[in-house]
């Protein structure tokens, strides 16, 4: 539901919430989910650990289609409850969707919006995003879902504001995750919610995670594009940047490659990829950039050159931005955890091992401004059927 919805349906979902509890929790489960995201929910609300000072949910395991349910290994599962369930729950987790291609079940999706007309939070763990989407419980909201399928979860519904960099987005009465161990962080969100800091920290003291885990989704982004842009014409301009971001090129050079205009472009990548190009690219240079920090002794300087970034401050402003931390400190905090003699060649061999790519050296590149770092939630929603990465608007 839209957050324009008119106030006397508000109002009688107000009215009808009281005959639900947001401490009974209905899981709902399908076949060929896997196991680990379903088992979240289940461990985190269905144990009793008043003991250790976390109270009590009351949880309700429901079949979303008729059984066994497949999952993973093969293992079947047998659900005590069926979808009638849902209606004495005040909140209803779907923890993963087997198959982001396939749409759900439409008497699951009824169930869904039913409880929430009266008042249920709903909550998407991972790819449980795209079951919440289908019942319409996303439209002009923001979510998340794992990175690898915000792009997909931006083009199908593109009412939904779709941002990939979030661990997890609380949207009040409507909550998504990414994926596997980010449906971790959003249930002991919901604990916090729920019951305070001190009932989360002692279960997640019980569950040995941290409480709370800074950042985003931005470290585990890769250079994967959705499987669609294959057959695009496109993805020859973004196999030709990927091969050459240690080049200095903006938006404007890929459009150009395209043969078309920047307007043209910019919607025609974000309709395919759910991103903005220059946000896109940015990303993409940053990525190139820790792989350097990892794998070479190159300085800082010289990476910013290898990578396409116009100057060293730029490098660092962008990469703080991605990762929470400077070049340095995590090349430093990488070279900690390895073993000792896992270390990689001096910056000498490395060299050798590695020919420069033809760019130049990074003292003849132009100075660049650097730009304020931005927040990682803005007030203004994400415009629709976008699947924003972080970066800046400058030129990278």
């Amino acid at each position: 539901m839209s957050h324009d919805s008119a106030a006397a349906p508000e109002a009688a979902a107000r009215k009808l919430s009281g005959r639900r509890r947001k401490e009974i929790v209905a899981v709902l489960l399908f076949s060929g989910g896997p196991i680990f995201e379903s088992s979240i929910p289940l461990s985190v609300f269905g144990i009793d650990r008043q003991d250790a000072g976390v109270p009590r949910y009351r949880l309700l395991v429901c079949a979303g289609e008729e059984g066994p349910l497949r999952t993973t290994g093969g293992l079947e599962l047998t659900a005590p409850q069926g979808l009638e369930a849902i209606s004495r729950a005040g909140t209803v987790v779907v923890p993963a969707w087997r198959s982001i291609t396939s749409p759900p079940p439409e008497e699951a999706l009824d169930a869904l919006r039913r409880a929430h007309e009266e008042g249920a939070r709903i909550v998407g763990l991972c790819t449980g995003a795209f079951v919440l989407a289908a019942a319409g419980l996303l439209d002009g909201r923001p979510a998340t879902t794992h990175w690898m399928y915000a792009p997909t979860l931006a083009k199908r519904y593109p009412s939904v504001h779709v941002d990939p960099r979030e661990l997890f987005v609380d949207d009040g009465d409507v909550l998504t995750s990414a994926g596997t161990a980010a449906g971790i962080d959003l249930c002991l969100h919901i604990v916090r919610t729920d019951h305070g800091n001190e009932a989360a920290g002692a279960l997640a003291r019980r569950l040995v995670v941290p409480p709370r885990r800074s950042g985003g989704q931005e470290r585990y982004l890769d250079r994967s594009l959705p499987e669609e842009i294959g057959a695009d014409p496109l993805a020859e301009v973004v196999a030709w940047a990927l091969e050459h971001l240690h080049e200095q090129f903006d938006v404007e050079t890929l459009a150009a490659r395209a043969y078309m205009s920047r307007r043209t472009f910019d919607r025609r990548f974000r309709s395919l990829t759910g991103s903005a190009p220059l946000q896109w690219l940015i990303t993409q240079r940053v990525l190139q950039a820790q792989r350097l920090l990892e794998t070479s002794d190159y300085s800082v300087d010289e990476v910013a050159g290898r990578c396409g970034f116009r100057s060293p401050v730029a490098l660092r402003g962008h990469f703080r931005r991605q990762l929470g931390s400077s070049p340095a400190a995590y090349r430093a905090a990488y070279r900690a955890r390895r073993p000792q003699g896992d270390r990689q060649p001096d910056q000498d061999t490395a060299s050798a091992a590695r020919p420069l790519p033809p760019s130049d050296p990074p003292a003849a590149l132009p100075p660049e401004t650097a730009v304020p770092f931005q927040s990682r939630r803005t007030a203004a929603p994400l415009p629709a059927g976008t699947a924003s990465v972080p970066g800046q608007r400058s030129a990278p």
